[in-house]
């Protein structure tokens, strides 16, 4: 580590009661909550039927969920199948527990406090004044303190904490290897966090928590392959094969912003020439805007109010962009033949400017029955990242 790197620490919070475990000690019972979760309210019988196991094992796997008040009977909605006894779906008791989600950026830090079914209760946002991990991690301290404080008034205990940061992140070590944003090389984030607020601690990429939030309840729910792909002040992309999110050996799986698409193209960041990420992502849109059209542009802001105004130097930086975003979510579509490709990210701000030129290089560099993937665009404002990361603490949670 860089010596401002080195061994940050953050005041700890008052001490609390041992972690809770989740009551589901075999990968059956993991499993069937995991699809009871997703996919609920859900007879025994349906439940069977989507993950396989024989009635006898989901009859096992739900008594231990029942009797700790993760599962409930869903009385109300009681099913009458073509023969035999009306059946009681179960479903996940949301208000069980609570989680703690942070989205990090390099101005400022979302986060948000939700049930179990991860749906947001509570939302905040506190800006940054310096990107070091000493301050950073103070100011993530400080706002979990408040969350924390906030889910006292629920009267249920928070039993895990999901931190989301754009970069090369090892989840399994809790190591944030590097954050260009934040400009950090192996923050042993986990082991910070969990110091501090006394909560077990998930760190993960935050376009995979994002896509792990669209596999579990966004519009990924029922996929076995999809894909999300971020724009904005990077380009990301989470991969979903065969029902599991896609980390790689090395934990960068999905890297399509460092995919080369203009050949000779501008310098990126990585050291390369002609990414994606550098031509498309807001910094490159903003600094491409600059030169085209000789305005001074100060941010992305100023480059999309430019374009809007007709500029038709801007409007062409624009297009550019979505032609290139088109070609590497091609690129995805024609490596792993994704179901659907989710594109969001603040980018998305300017969609209209570029949402034909995606579209037509999409469908020029798809091959044969890989552009049958559908394209479908979902705006997700930063709380939404914060619950990609609150989601990747069920996920640890349920042991998933």
């Amino acid at each position: 580590m860089t010596e401002e790197n080195k061994e940050p620490r953050f005041p700890a919070m008052p001490s609390t009661s041992p972690a809770e475990t989740f009551p589901a000690h075999t990968p059956a019972a993991s499993q069937i909550f995991t699809t009871v979760l997703t996919h609920g309210p859900l007879t025994r019988q349906e439940a069977a039927r989507r993950t396989g196991l024989s009635p006898a094992a989901v009859t096992k796997a739900v008594r231990p969920l029942l009797e700790a008040g993760y599962l409930v009977e869903d009385a109300g909605a009681e099913v009458r199948p073509p023969v035999g006894r009306p059946a009681s779906p179960v479903r996940v008791d949301g208000g069980r527990a609570l989680f703690v989600g942070l989205k990090v950026t390099g101005d400022e830090i979302i986060g948000v406090l939700t049930d179990l079914c991860c749906r947001i209760r509570v939302a905040r946002r506190v800006p940054l004044s310096g990107r070091a991990p000493r301050q950073v991690l103070t100011v993530a301290a400080d706002l979990v303190r408040e969350l924390l404080t906030e889910a006292e008034g629920f009267g249920v205990r928070v039993l895990g904490l999901g931190i989301a940061v754009a970069g090369d992140v090892d989840r399994a070590a809790g190591t944030v290897r590097y954050s260009p944003f934040l400009d950090w090389r192996d923050v042993p984030l986990a082991g910070l966090a969990e110091e501090a607020a006394g909560l077990p601690v998930t760190v993960d990429n935050d376009v995979r928590a994002l896509t792990v939030a669209e596999q579990w309840f966004g519009d990924g729910v029922g996929l076995s392959d999809f894909a999300v792909v971020t724009v904005g002040a990077g380009i990301g992309c989470g991969l979903v094969v065969h029902g599991r999110v896609v980390s790689g050996a090395h934990g960068v799986a999905g890297e399509i912003g460092h995919v080369p698409v203009v050949p000779d193209g501008p310098p990126c960041h990585c050291g390369d020439r002609g990414c994606l990420e550098a031509v498309a992502s807001d910094a490159a849109i903003t600094a491409r805007v600059g030169e085209v059209t000789g305005v001074p542009v100060a941010d992305a802001a100023e480059a999309l109010a430019l374009a809007r105004r007709g500029d038709a130097g801007a409007r062409a930086v624009y297009a550019r962009a979505g032609e290139a975003i088109g070609r590497g979510i091609a690129t995805v579509a024609n490596l792993l033949g994704p179901e659907r490709v989710i594109i969001s990210g603040e980018g998305l701000a300017a969609y209209d400017l570029f949402a034909g030129q995606i579209r037509d290089a999409f469908t020029a560099a798809a091959f044969g029955s890989a552009a049958r993937c559908e394209v479908r665009t979902r705006p997700l404002p930063f709380e939404e990242w914060a619950r990609g990361a609150a989601a990747t603490a069920i996920q640890s949670f349920v042991g998933r």
